[in-house]
C-alpha cells in the first residue's frame, strides 16, 4: 500500500473464475463498467482504476449463499467458488469524503450479477489519507480524564426502564446510580427525545443530579445522552449538554449516517458514544455485508470516541470470538502515526462473572464495561452491583480466581450466587 492508495479486502462467492470477478469489482468501483467506453484511455485507467492486488481461493460449495437472477438467466451453476480478494483504490478518486469512501468500498458491489455472496472484511489506510479525517476528540485517554478513572475498566450502566420515565424520574435514577459508584451511565438506544421526557427537560434535570454528586464527591460521572435525530437537532442537544456541564452524547450510528455524525463531530468536543444498533443487519450473514474491522474504520473516520462491541457470554447472537476481535479492532491504531484508538464498549448480559472471560480474551482494561441487570438487579442493590464488578476486575487483574476473591467480598459472592447460569 502506498500513500496515494488504500486497500479493501472482500470475501466473495461465485460460480465464475474469482480472478475475473475481482477484475469486475475493481472496474465497477473505479473507472470501468461492463465494457470499455469512449474516453476511458490508458492514461485515465493508469491514474484512476482500482487494482486487484491479491486473490486467495478458498473452498467451493454446492449451494449458493444468496439467490442471483442474473446467473440463473445465464444458466450458470455449481460449483460456487469462494475467494478472498484484495483491491487497491486510488485516493484521488474520492478525497476526504467519507460517504463516497463507503460507496466505493461497499456500494454496488453487493448487487453484482457475478456473485452469490460478497462481504467487505477490512479496510487499510495510509497515514497520509487517515490524517485528512478527525482523530478522536476524547478517545480512551480523554474518556479516562473526564471521568477520573485512571485505571481499570470504566464501569457503566444503562437507564432502565428503557422508556417511560419522566425527566424527573430519570434524574432520580441517575442520582442513585451516581451514588452507587458508576463511571458512566447511558440512555437506551430507543430513548432519545420522547414526549414524556424530552431532552430539553431531561438534560438539565439529569445534569443537576450529576453536578450535586460531583460537588459532594469530586467525581464526574459521564452521561451519554442519546441525541439521535436529524443533524440540526443533534447539534442543539449537544450544545445543551455542553452548557449543562456534560461530557458525552450518544448517537445510533447506522440510522444517523456518516454525514450527520461528521457534522456533529465538527460541532462539539464532547465524547461521542457510537451505538451500533442495527449492525446485525449488515453483519450476521457470513457471505454478505460488512465485517466489524471495516465497519469500525468508517465510523472512526467519522470521529467517534466509543464503539459498541457487545459482550462475552452475552445475550446476543455473536460468537465470543467476534466480540473479542471487535474489541481488538477498536484499540488498534488505523495507521502508524497517531493514537486514534477508541474505547470498546462491552454490554449485553454483562456482570461480575464475565470479567474473567473478558480479561482472558483481550488482556487489558481499556474498555467500558456496562451492566444493566448485573447492577440494577443485584440483590444488594446498585451499589453492591457496582462493587461486585470492580471486585471481579481487581481479582482477574491480579490473577486471582473470581470464586476465590468472592470469599472475601460478599457483593461478589452475591453476584455469583444470583447470576451464575442466568446471564446470557
Amino acid at each position: 500500500m502506498t500513500d496515494n492508495r488504500f486497500e479493501a479486502t472482500y470475501l466473495i462467492e461465485t460460480p465464475l473464475d474469482p480472478a475475473r470477478v475481482a477484475e469486475v469489482m475493481a472496474g465497477e468501483q473505479s473507472c470501468g463498467t461492463f465494457a470499455r467506453v469512449a474516453g476511458e484511455t490508458d492514461e485515465l485507467r493508469e491514474r484512476a482504476r482500482a487494482i486487484v492486488t491479491r486473490i486467495e481461493e478458498l473452498e467451493s460449495v454446492s449451494e449458493p449463499s444468496l439467490p442471483n437472477a442474473w446467473l440463473t438467466r445465464k444458466g450458470v451453476g455449481a460449483p460456487w467458488r469462494r475467494a478472498r480478494v484484495a483491491i487497491s483504490f486510488p485516493v484521488c478518486n474520492l478525497g476526504a469524503n467519507l460517504a463516497t469512501l463507503a460507496a466505493v468500498v461497499a456500494g454496488n458491489l453487493y448487487d453484482l450479477g457475478e456473485v452469490t455472496g460478497l462481504r467487505l472484511e477490512s479496510i487499510a489506510l495510509p497515514w497520509s489519507y487517515r490524517q485528512r479525517f478527525p482523530l478522536p476528540a476524547q478517545g480512551i485517554a480523554g474518556t479516562r480524564r473526564l471521568t477520573g478513572a485512571a485505571k481499570g475498566p470504566l464501569v457503566g450502566s444503562i437507564i432502565k426502564p428503557n422508556v417511560g420515565l419522566s425527566a424527573a424520574q430519570t434524574a432520580d435514577l441517575v442520582a442513585s446510580l451516581c451514588e452507587a459508584g458508576l463511571d458512566f451511565i447511558k440512555d437506551d438506544e430507543i430513548s432519545a427525545d420522547p414526549v414524556h421526557a424530552p431532552l430539553a427537560e431531561r438534560i438539565p434535570a439529569v445534569m443537576a443530579a450529576v453536578r450535586r454528586h460531583q460537588d459532594k464527591t469530586g467525581k464526574h460521572v459521564m452521561i451519554a445522552f442519546n441525541i439521535t435525530d436529524e443533524t440540526d437537532a443533534m447539534r442543539r442537544h449537544a450544545d445543551l449538554v455542553q452548557r449543562e456541564g456534560g461530557s458525552c452524547v450518544m448517537a445510533s450510528l447506522n440510522w444517523c449516517g456518516f454525514s450527520a455524525i461528521e457534522s456533529l463531530r465538527r460541532s462539539t468536543d464532547l465524547a461521542l458514544h457510537g451505538h451500533r444498533n442495527g449492525y446485525g443487519a449488515f453483519s450476521r450473514h457470513p457471505l454478505l455485508g460488512i465485517g466489524f474491522q471495516a465497519y469500525q474504520v468508517l465510523w472512526r473516520l467519522a470521529g467517534v470516541d466509543h464503539m459498541h462491541v457487545h459482550g462475552l457470554q452475552g445475550k446476543f447472537a455473536q460468537e465470543d470470538e467476534e466480540v473479542v476481535t471487535s474489541a481488538r479492532d477498536c484499540v488498534t491504531p488505523l495507521t502508524d502515526g497517531a493514537d486514534d484508538r477508541v474505547m470498546p464498549a462491552f454490554s449485553s448480559g454483562q456482570w461480575a462473572g464475565t470479567a474473567q472471560a473478558t480479561w482472558d480474551a483481550i488482556g487489558h482494561d481499556d474498555l467500558l464495561f456496562m451492566a444493566g441487570g448485573g447492577i440494577l438487579a443485584h440483590p444488594g442493590g446498585p451499589k453492591a452491583g457496582v462493587a461486585s464488578i470492580r471486585q471481579a476486575w481487581a481479582a482477574v487483574a491480579k490473577g486471582t480466581p473470581i470464586a476465590e476473591a468472592a470469599r472475601a467480598h460478599p457483593e461478589l459472592q452475591q453476584a455469583l450466587d444470583t447470576f451464575s447460569g442466568k446471564a446470557g
